[in-house]
């Protein structure tokens, strides 16, 4: 599996930088990066798998969740490693999780949870990229998240809606990660980037300037054309994303993806007032109108203090005192229940995780510090069987006591319920090829039955 690589070196008007002038002059900004030229695979159509899940929404908790207060609490411990909060019974006999989760434990027999993820890396970049790529990081080369090389090899331009939709940015585990690697840029996610938990909530670029008509930026589509087949040669064509871009801007059809006012206030109001519930409920929307990737990012999670307000209650005065894992527990089962119930949640993989744990024990200011030895994955839908948890941690949450799972296994399970063959190869703009994940990679078998 390969793509071509794009070197136009001309001195005045390159192709990438004629087509991001026109995305400015068709009002599309932020838009363009995702919607540059893409450069297609050679064989994207061979060698599928059967798919599983059509769709996959991740549910990215940036700064890293603590496991010990969320999927893996330890009610026999001391007292400073159990921490605050309280384990509760699942719909599934023996299974417990955080007491702040009651909606989702009513949900278990549909969920999986890994207990025992481990990885060697707690920096918060380093960690992401493990996490979303399956590669420990080096200085040679920068690895795409699973989301962009799904997307890539979905490869196909003639939607209304993009492939992949960030909600609210790609900005995650400290921003310096993107998730693009060496693949191009149209294969990366749309940032929506505004907040769908406010009420003045406008996707970026998404609306058409005060002075400008539909025939206006006709007009202006046709001027940038024309830059475009000059800055390409004369031999080539008007890249396909250009008009995917311009039937985005002025589609009602597409703004009414992104229009959760739609939505009955009763279903707002269970998703949960805070932007990762409306966030989701957003994906669900977009799920429903054919977007077969969506990355959710929840920021807050690097608690270093005070877990009981940060996790548990929120901060006082705030607009919508919650804390993360309530707002976190209304969002996910409000999911799950939808997809569920417009018999979605079959193909479509619901991922819930951040880039490591918290140590096992509290530190003076209440708080846990990262600790990316032991921690917990969740997932539902796209073929994940439910009802299970795999592997454990120790009698602390320290290490690993059974069944020890890696990022790459995890990559490699997620790309197997995708219906993508996790050994297959891509080729880097240098010619070199690149499986999709490490050569020791195991795909989880209980999660794919």
């Amino acid at each position: 599996m390969t793509f071509r690589r794009y070197s136009s070196q001309r001195t005045s008007i390159t192709r990438r930088s004629g087509v991001l002038q026109i995305g400015q002059l068709i009002g599309l900004g932020a838009l363009t990066p995702t919607l540059l030229p893409a450069v297609r695979s050679e064989d994207a159509s061979s060698g599928k798998m059967r798919t599983q899940a059509k769709s996959c929404v991740l549910i990215w908790l940036d700064g890293g969740p603590s496991h010990l207060e969320t999927f893996d609490l330890k009610p026999s411990a001391p007292q400073e490693v159990r921490g605050p909060l309280s384990a509760i019974q699942t719909a599934v006999p023996g299974v417990s999780i955080g007491e702040c989760l009651p909606q989702t434990a009513k949900l278990m027999r549909d969920v999986a949870v890994i207990r025992s993820m481990t990885s060697p890396l707690g920096e918060h970049n380093l960690g992401t990229h493990y996490m979303l790529s399956g590669f420990k990081p080096t200085p040679a080369l920068e690895y795409p998240s699973f989301s962009t090389v799904a997307n890539f090899r979905l490869g196909t331009t003639d939607r209304l809606l993009p492939g992949h939709v960030a909600i609210p940015d790609v900005r995650v585990g400290g921003a310096a990660y993107r998730g693009l690697g060496y693949l191009p840029p149209s294969s990366g996610a749309f940032a929506v980037g505004g907040d769908p938990a406010s009420d003045q909530f406008a996707v970026r670029n998404m609306t058409v300037a005060e002075g400008l008509t539909l025939d206006r930026i006709e007009r202006r589509r046709q001027f940038a054309e024309q830059i475009a087949r000059w800055s390409a040669g004369a031999d080539s064509s008007v890249p396909a994303e250009f008009d995917q871009a311009f039937r985005m801007v002025t589609s009602p059809e597409a703004a009414a993806a992104f229009a959760l006012e739609e939505e009955p206030s009763d279903v707002r109001r269970r998703y949960g007032p805070k932007t990762i519930g409306q966030s989701c409920l957003l994906a669900r929307r977009l799920v429903e109108r054919g977007v077969n990737y969506v990355t959710v990012t929840n920021r807050g999670w690097d608690t270093h203090q005070d877990l009981t307000t940060r996790l548990k209650d929120g901060f006082r005065g705030s607009r919508h005192p919650v804390g993360l894992i309530p707002s976190l527990d209304l969002a996910v089962s409000s999911l799950i229940h939808d997809l569920k119930d417009r018999r979605l949640l079959d193909e479509t993989l619901v991922v819930v995780m951040g880039e490591f744990g918290r140590t096992p024990k509290l530190n003076p200011g209440g708080g846990r510090d990262h600790w990316p030895r032991v921690f917990s994955v969740m997932m539902a839908g796209g073929g994940v069987v439910g009802g299970q948890v795999i592997g454990a941690s120790d009698s602390v949450g320290e290490s690993p006591a059974d069944r020890p799972v890696t990022p790459s296994d995890l990559v490699a399970t997620i790309y197997t319920l995708l219906g993508i063959d996790p050994q297959l190869e891509l080729t880097t703009p240098d010619r070199r090829p690149v499986r999709l994940t490490p050569a020791g990679a195991q795909v989880v078998r209980e999660l794919t039955g």
